[in-house]
């Protein structure tokens, strides 16, 4: 996640010299592809005001994880802040409230559970302000200063070299990357390999216009998302097809000495097949064909690629590669990015499945540790990379799990999830940064009061597993999966701007029969599942009662 954790005092003394070197340095060209250029000022929403406005979760079967999901929300809003003069910024936005920065990864998680307040709350609105920082070459930091709005300057080029990593892997400071099978890019980074991380902003956008049904924004963000996608080919893309990166985030794991040099990640990768279908999809909806064809061309070549060469045979998992070509021995949750993209066959999936429900590697007391438990180095407390359980990776995991068809599993390490974080929240009375895997504990080390992307537990876990909402705004389509035995439902459920309480609770005398209240502003389609049965109703605006299932 954040470079803060490997801080030294020797790159806090390189940080003061170089901040106070580049700080009167001109800013280059950005924005230009973004349409957004200014910010129209107004109030700050605050949870007083709005709490009754926000979706309420009805969860008879654990009451405590409501609680914590106003607890999230609470957090949430002292986190929302507003453009400061001379930023740049073009939208209020959410903060990770990690340090002084903003962060492309954080801040495309945090969208995912704001998506459920639009548009009361600054949500996928932030990442606005990433796109509005955007190089000519269609280069973003994944690191920008909360008030100045520059770059975080470890990451920027300064020196005008080709690709480097500033901090390095595991070895030396300003480690070069040596293209393998190609030649070097002819024009020069903007940035360093440490800021060229996260190929994600289209899943945030995806997911969000999925609850929004937002068609415009995706007109809006359709350029700047193309231009991060070439960047990334030009300048992080390796000889064989595959991508580099030098920790991805995760800072202190023991896979990144085995990226050296211009080794190739199993997730960067991955996401760039992410990337170009989640482009096709844009494409497609934009009505621009041609394009969606080719992104979605590139993304099966990369993916017919990642197969061939980071897919061990033997041990069933994907894995990382070194510069020469090897298969990094180090199983991280990484390997399960192929699952979201698309990129593992039926049987891929089913082995990866298999690790999911291994206790030794994966399936701990909470799902899912970022290190397996057998590898080297895994610390049953979390140790932040070497086994903690953090919520964007565990989304990640339950979505690649949907896209095959696997819901039980996504249900049962999304309530595993809330279960945990609910036993520590009663504990400690608060949310954490990151988990310890094998106990109910907060993650050593982890912060504390954090929303942050741990909002995803208490909000998009409990509203689409525990209560089983799943909203299809482009179709109109609300997916209502009927799993709990106790009353459930949620008022003022929002999405593609309709806002609708619904309630579903036994019908008196006949446990196979629920009574499903549902009352909106406007039209929908509501399926509703229980097992093997689906039933879809029109819903009209005003109440409505069904009898599910129907007889």
């Amino acid at each position: 996640m954040k470079h803060i954790v490997i801080l030294t005092m020797r790159l806090v003394c390189v940080l003061c010299l170089v901040a106070s070197a580049v700080a009167e340095s001109p800013v280059p060209a950005q924005g230009g592809a973004f349409a957004k250029k200014t910010y129209q000022p107004h109030p700050l929403p605050q949870f007083a005001a709005l709490r009754d406005k926000l979706p309420a979760p009805v969860f008879g079967e654990n009451p405590e994880w409501v609680t914590m999901y106003w607890k999230a929300w609470e957090l949430a809003f002292k986190n929302f802040h507003e453009p400061a003069a001379g930023s740049g910024y073009v939208s209020q936005f959410i903060d990770a409230a990690f340090n002084q920065n903003i962060f492309l990864w954080d801040t495309c998680f945090m969208t995912m559970f704001c998506n459920y307040g639009h548009p009361l709350v600054p949500g996928i609105g932030s990442l606005d302000n990433f796109y509005a920082k955007q190089y000519d070459d269609g280069e973003i930091c994944r690191e920008i200063n909360r008030t100045t709005g520059r770059d975080y300057t470890e990451w920027v080029n300064h020196e005008g070299k080709p690709l480097f990593s500033r901090w390095g892997w595991s070895g030396p400071r300003n480690a070069p990357v040596t293209y393998q099978g190609r030649p070097a890019p002819a024009a020069l980074p903007k940035l360093t390999l440490d800021a060229l991380n996260h190929p994600i902003l289209a899943w945030a956008e995806l997911e969000s216009c999925r609850v929004t049904g937002d068609r415009e924004r995706l007109a809006l963000v359709y350029q700047p998302l193309v231009g991060y996608y070439r960047a990334l080919q030009t300048y992080i893309r390796q000889g064989n097809g595959l991508y580099m990166t030098d920790w991805a985030s995760m800072d202190n794991s023991p896979r990144n000495r085995f990226l050296d040099g211009g080794g190739c990640a199993v997730d960067t990768s991955s996401q760039m097949v992410l990337f170009a279908r989640n482009l096709a999809t844009v494409a497609e909806t934009l009505g621009k064909a041609e394009p969606a064809s080719e992104f979605t061309r590139e993304a099966d070549e990369l993916s017919r690629t990642i197969n061939a060469l980071m897919w061990d045979p033997q041990q069933k998992f994907y894995f990382d590669l070194t510069a020469d070509g090897k298969r990094a021995p180090i199983k991280t949750v990484a390997g399960f990015w192929p699952l979201l993209a698309g990129v593992a066959s039926p049987a891929q999936a089913q082995d990866l499945v298999n690790e999911l429900n291994n206790p030794q590697t994966f399936k701990r007391l909470h799902r899912v540790p970022t290190l397996a438990a057998d590898q080297p180095g895994y610390d049953p407390a979390g140790g932040y990379w070497r086994g903690a359980v953090w919520a964007p990776t565990t989304l990640m995991v339950i979505r690649g799990l949907e896209r095959y068809g696997q819901h039980p599993l996504a249900r049962e390490i999304a309530l595993n999830h809330l279960e945990v974080i609910g036993q520590v929240m009663r504990q400690t009375g608060t949310l954490w940064e990151n988990y310890a895997p094998d106990a109910a504990a907060q993650g050593k080390p982890a912060k504390g009061d954090f929303v942050g992307w741990s909002g995803i537990g208490p909000i998009v876990c409990l509203l689409e597993f525990a209560i089983g909402l799943k909203p299809d705004a482009l179709s109109n389509t609300l997916t209502w999966d009927l799993n709990s035995p106790a009353v459930s439902g949620c008022e003022r459920f929002r999405f593609n701007g309709h806002v609708v309480s619904l309630k579903a609770e036994p019908v008196a005398g006949d446990s196979g029969r629920r009574g499903v209240a549902v009352d909106s502003d406007g039209a929908f389609k509501l399926r509703v599942r229980h097992g093997d049965t689906t039933e879809a109703y029109e819903v009209t605006p005003g109440g409505n009662v069904f009898a599910f299932p129907q007889r």
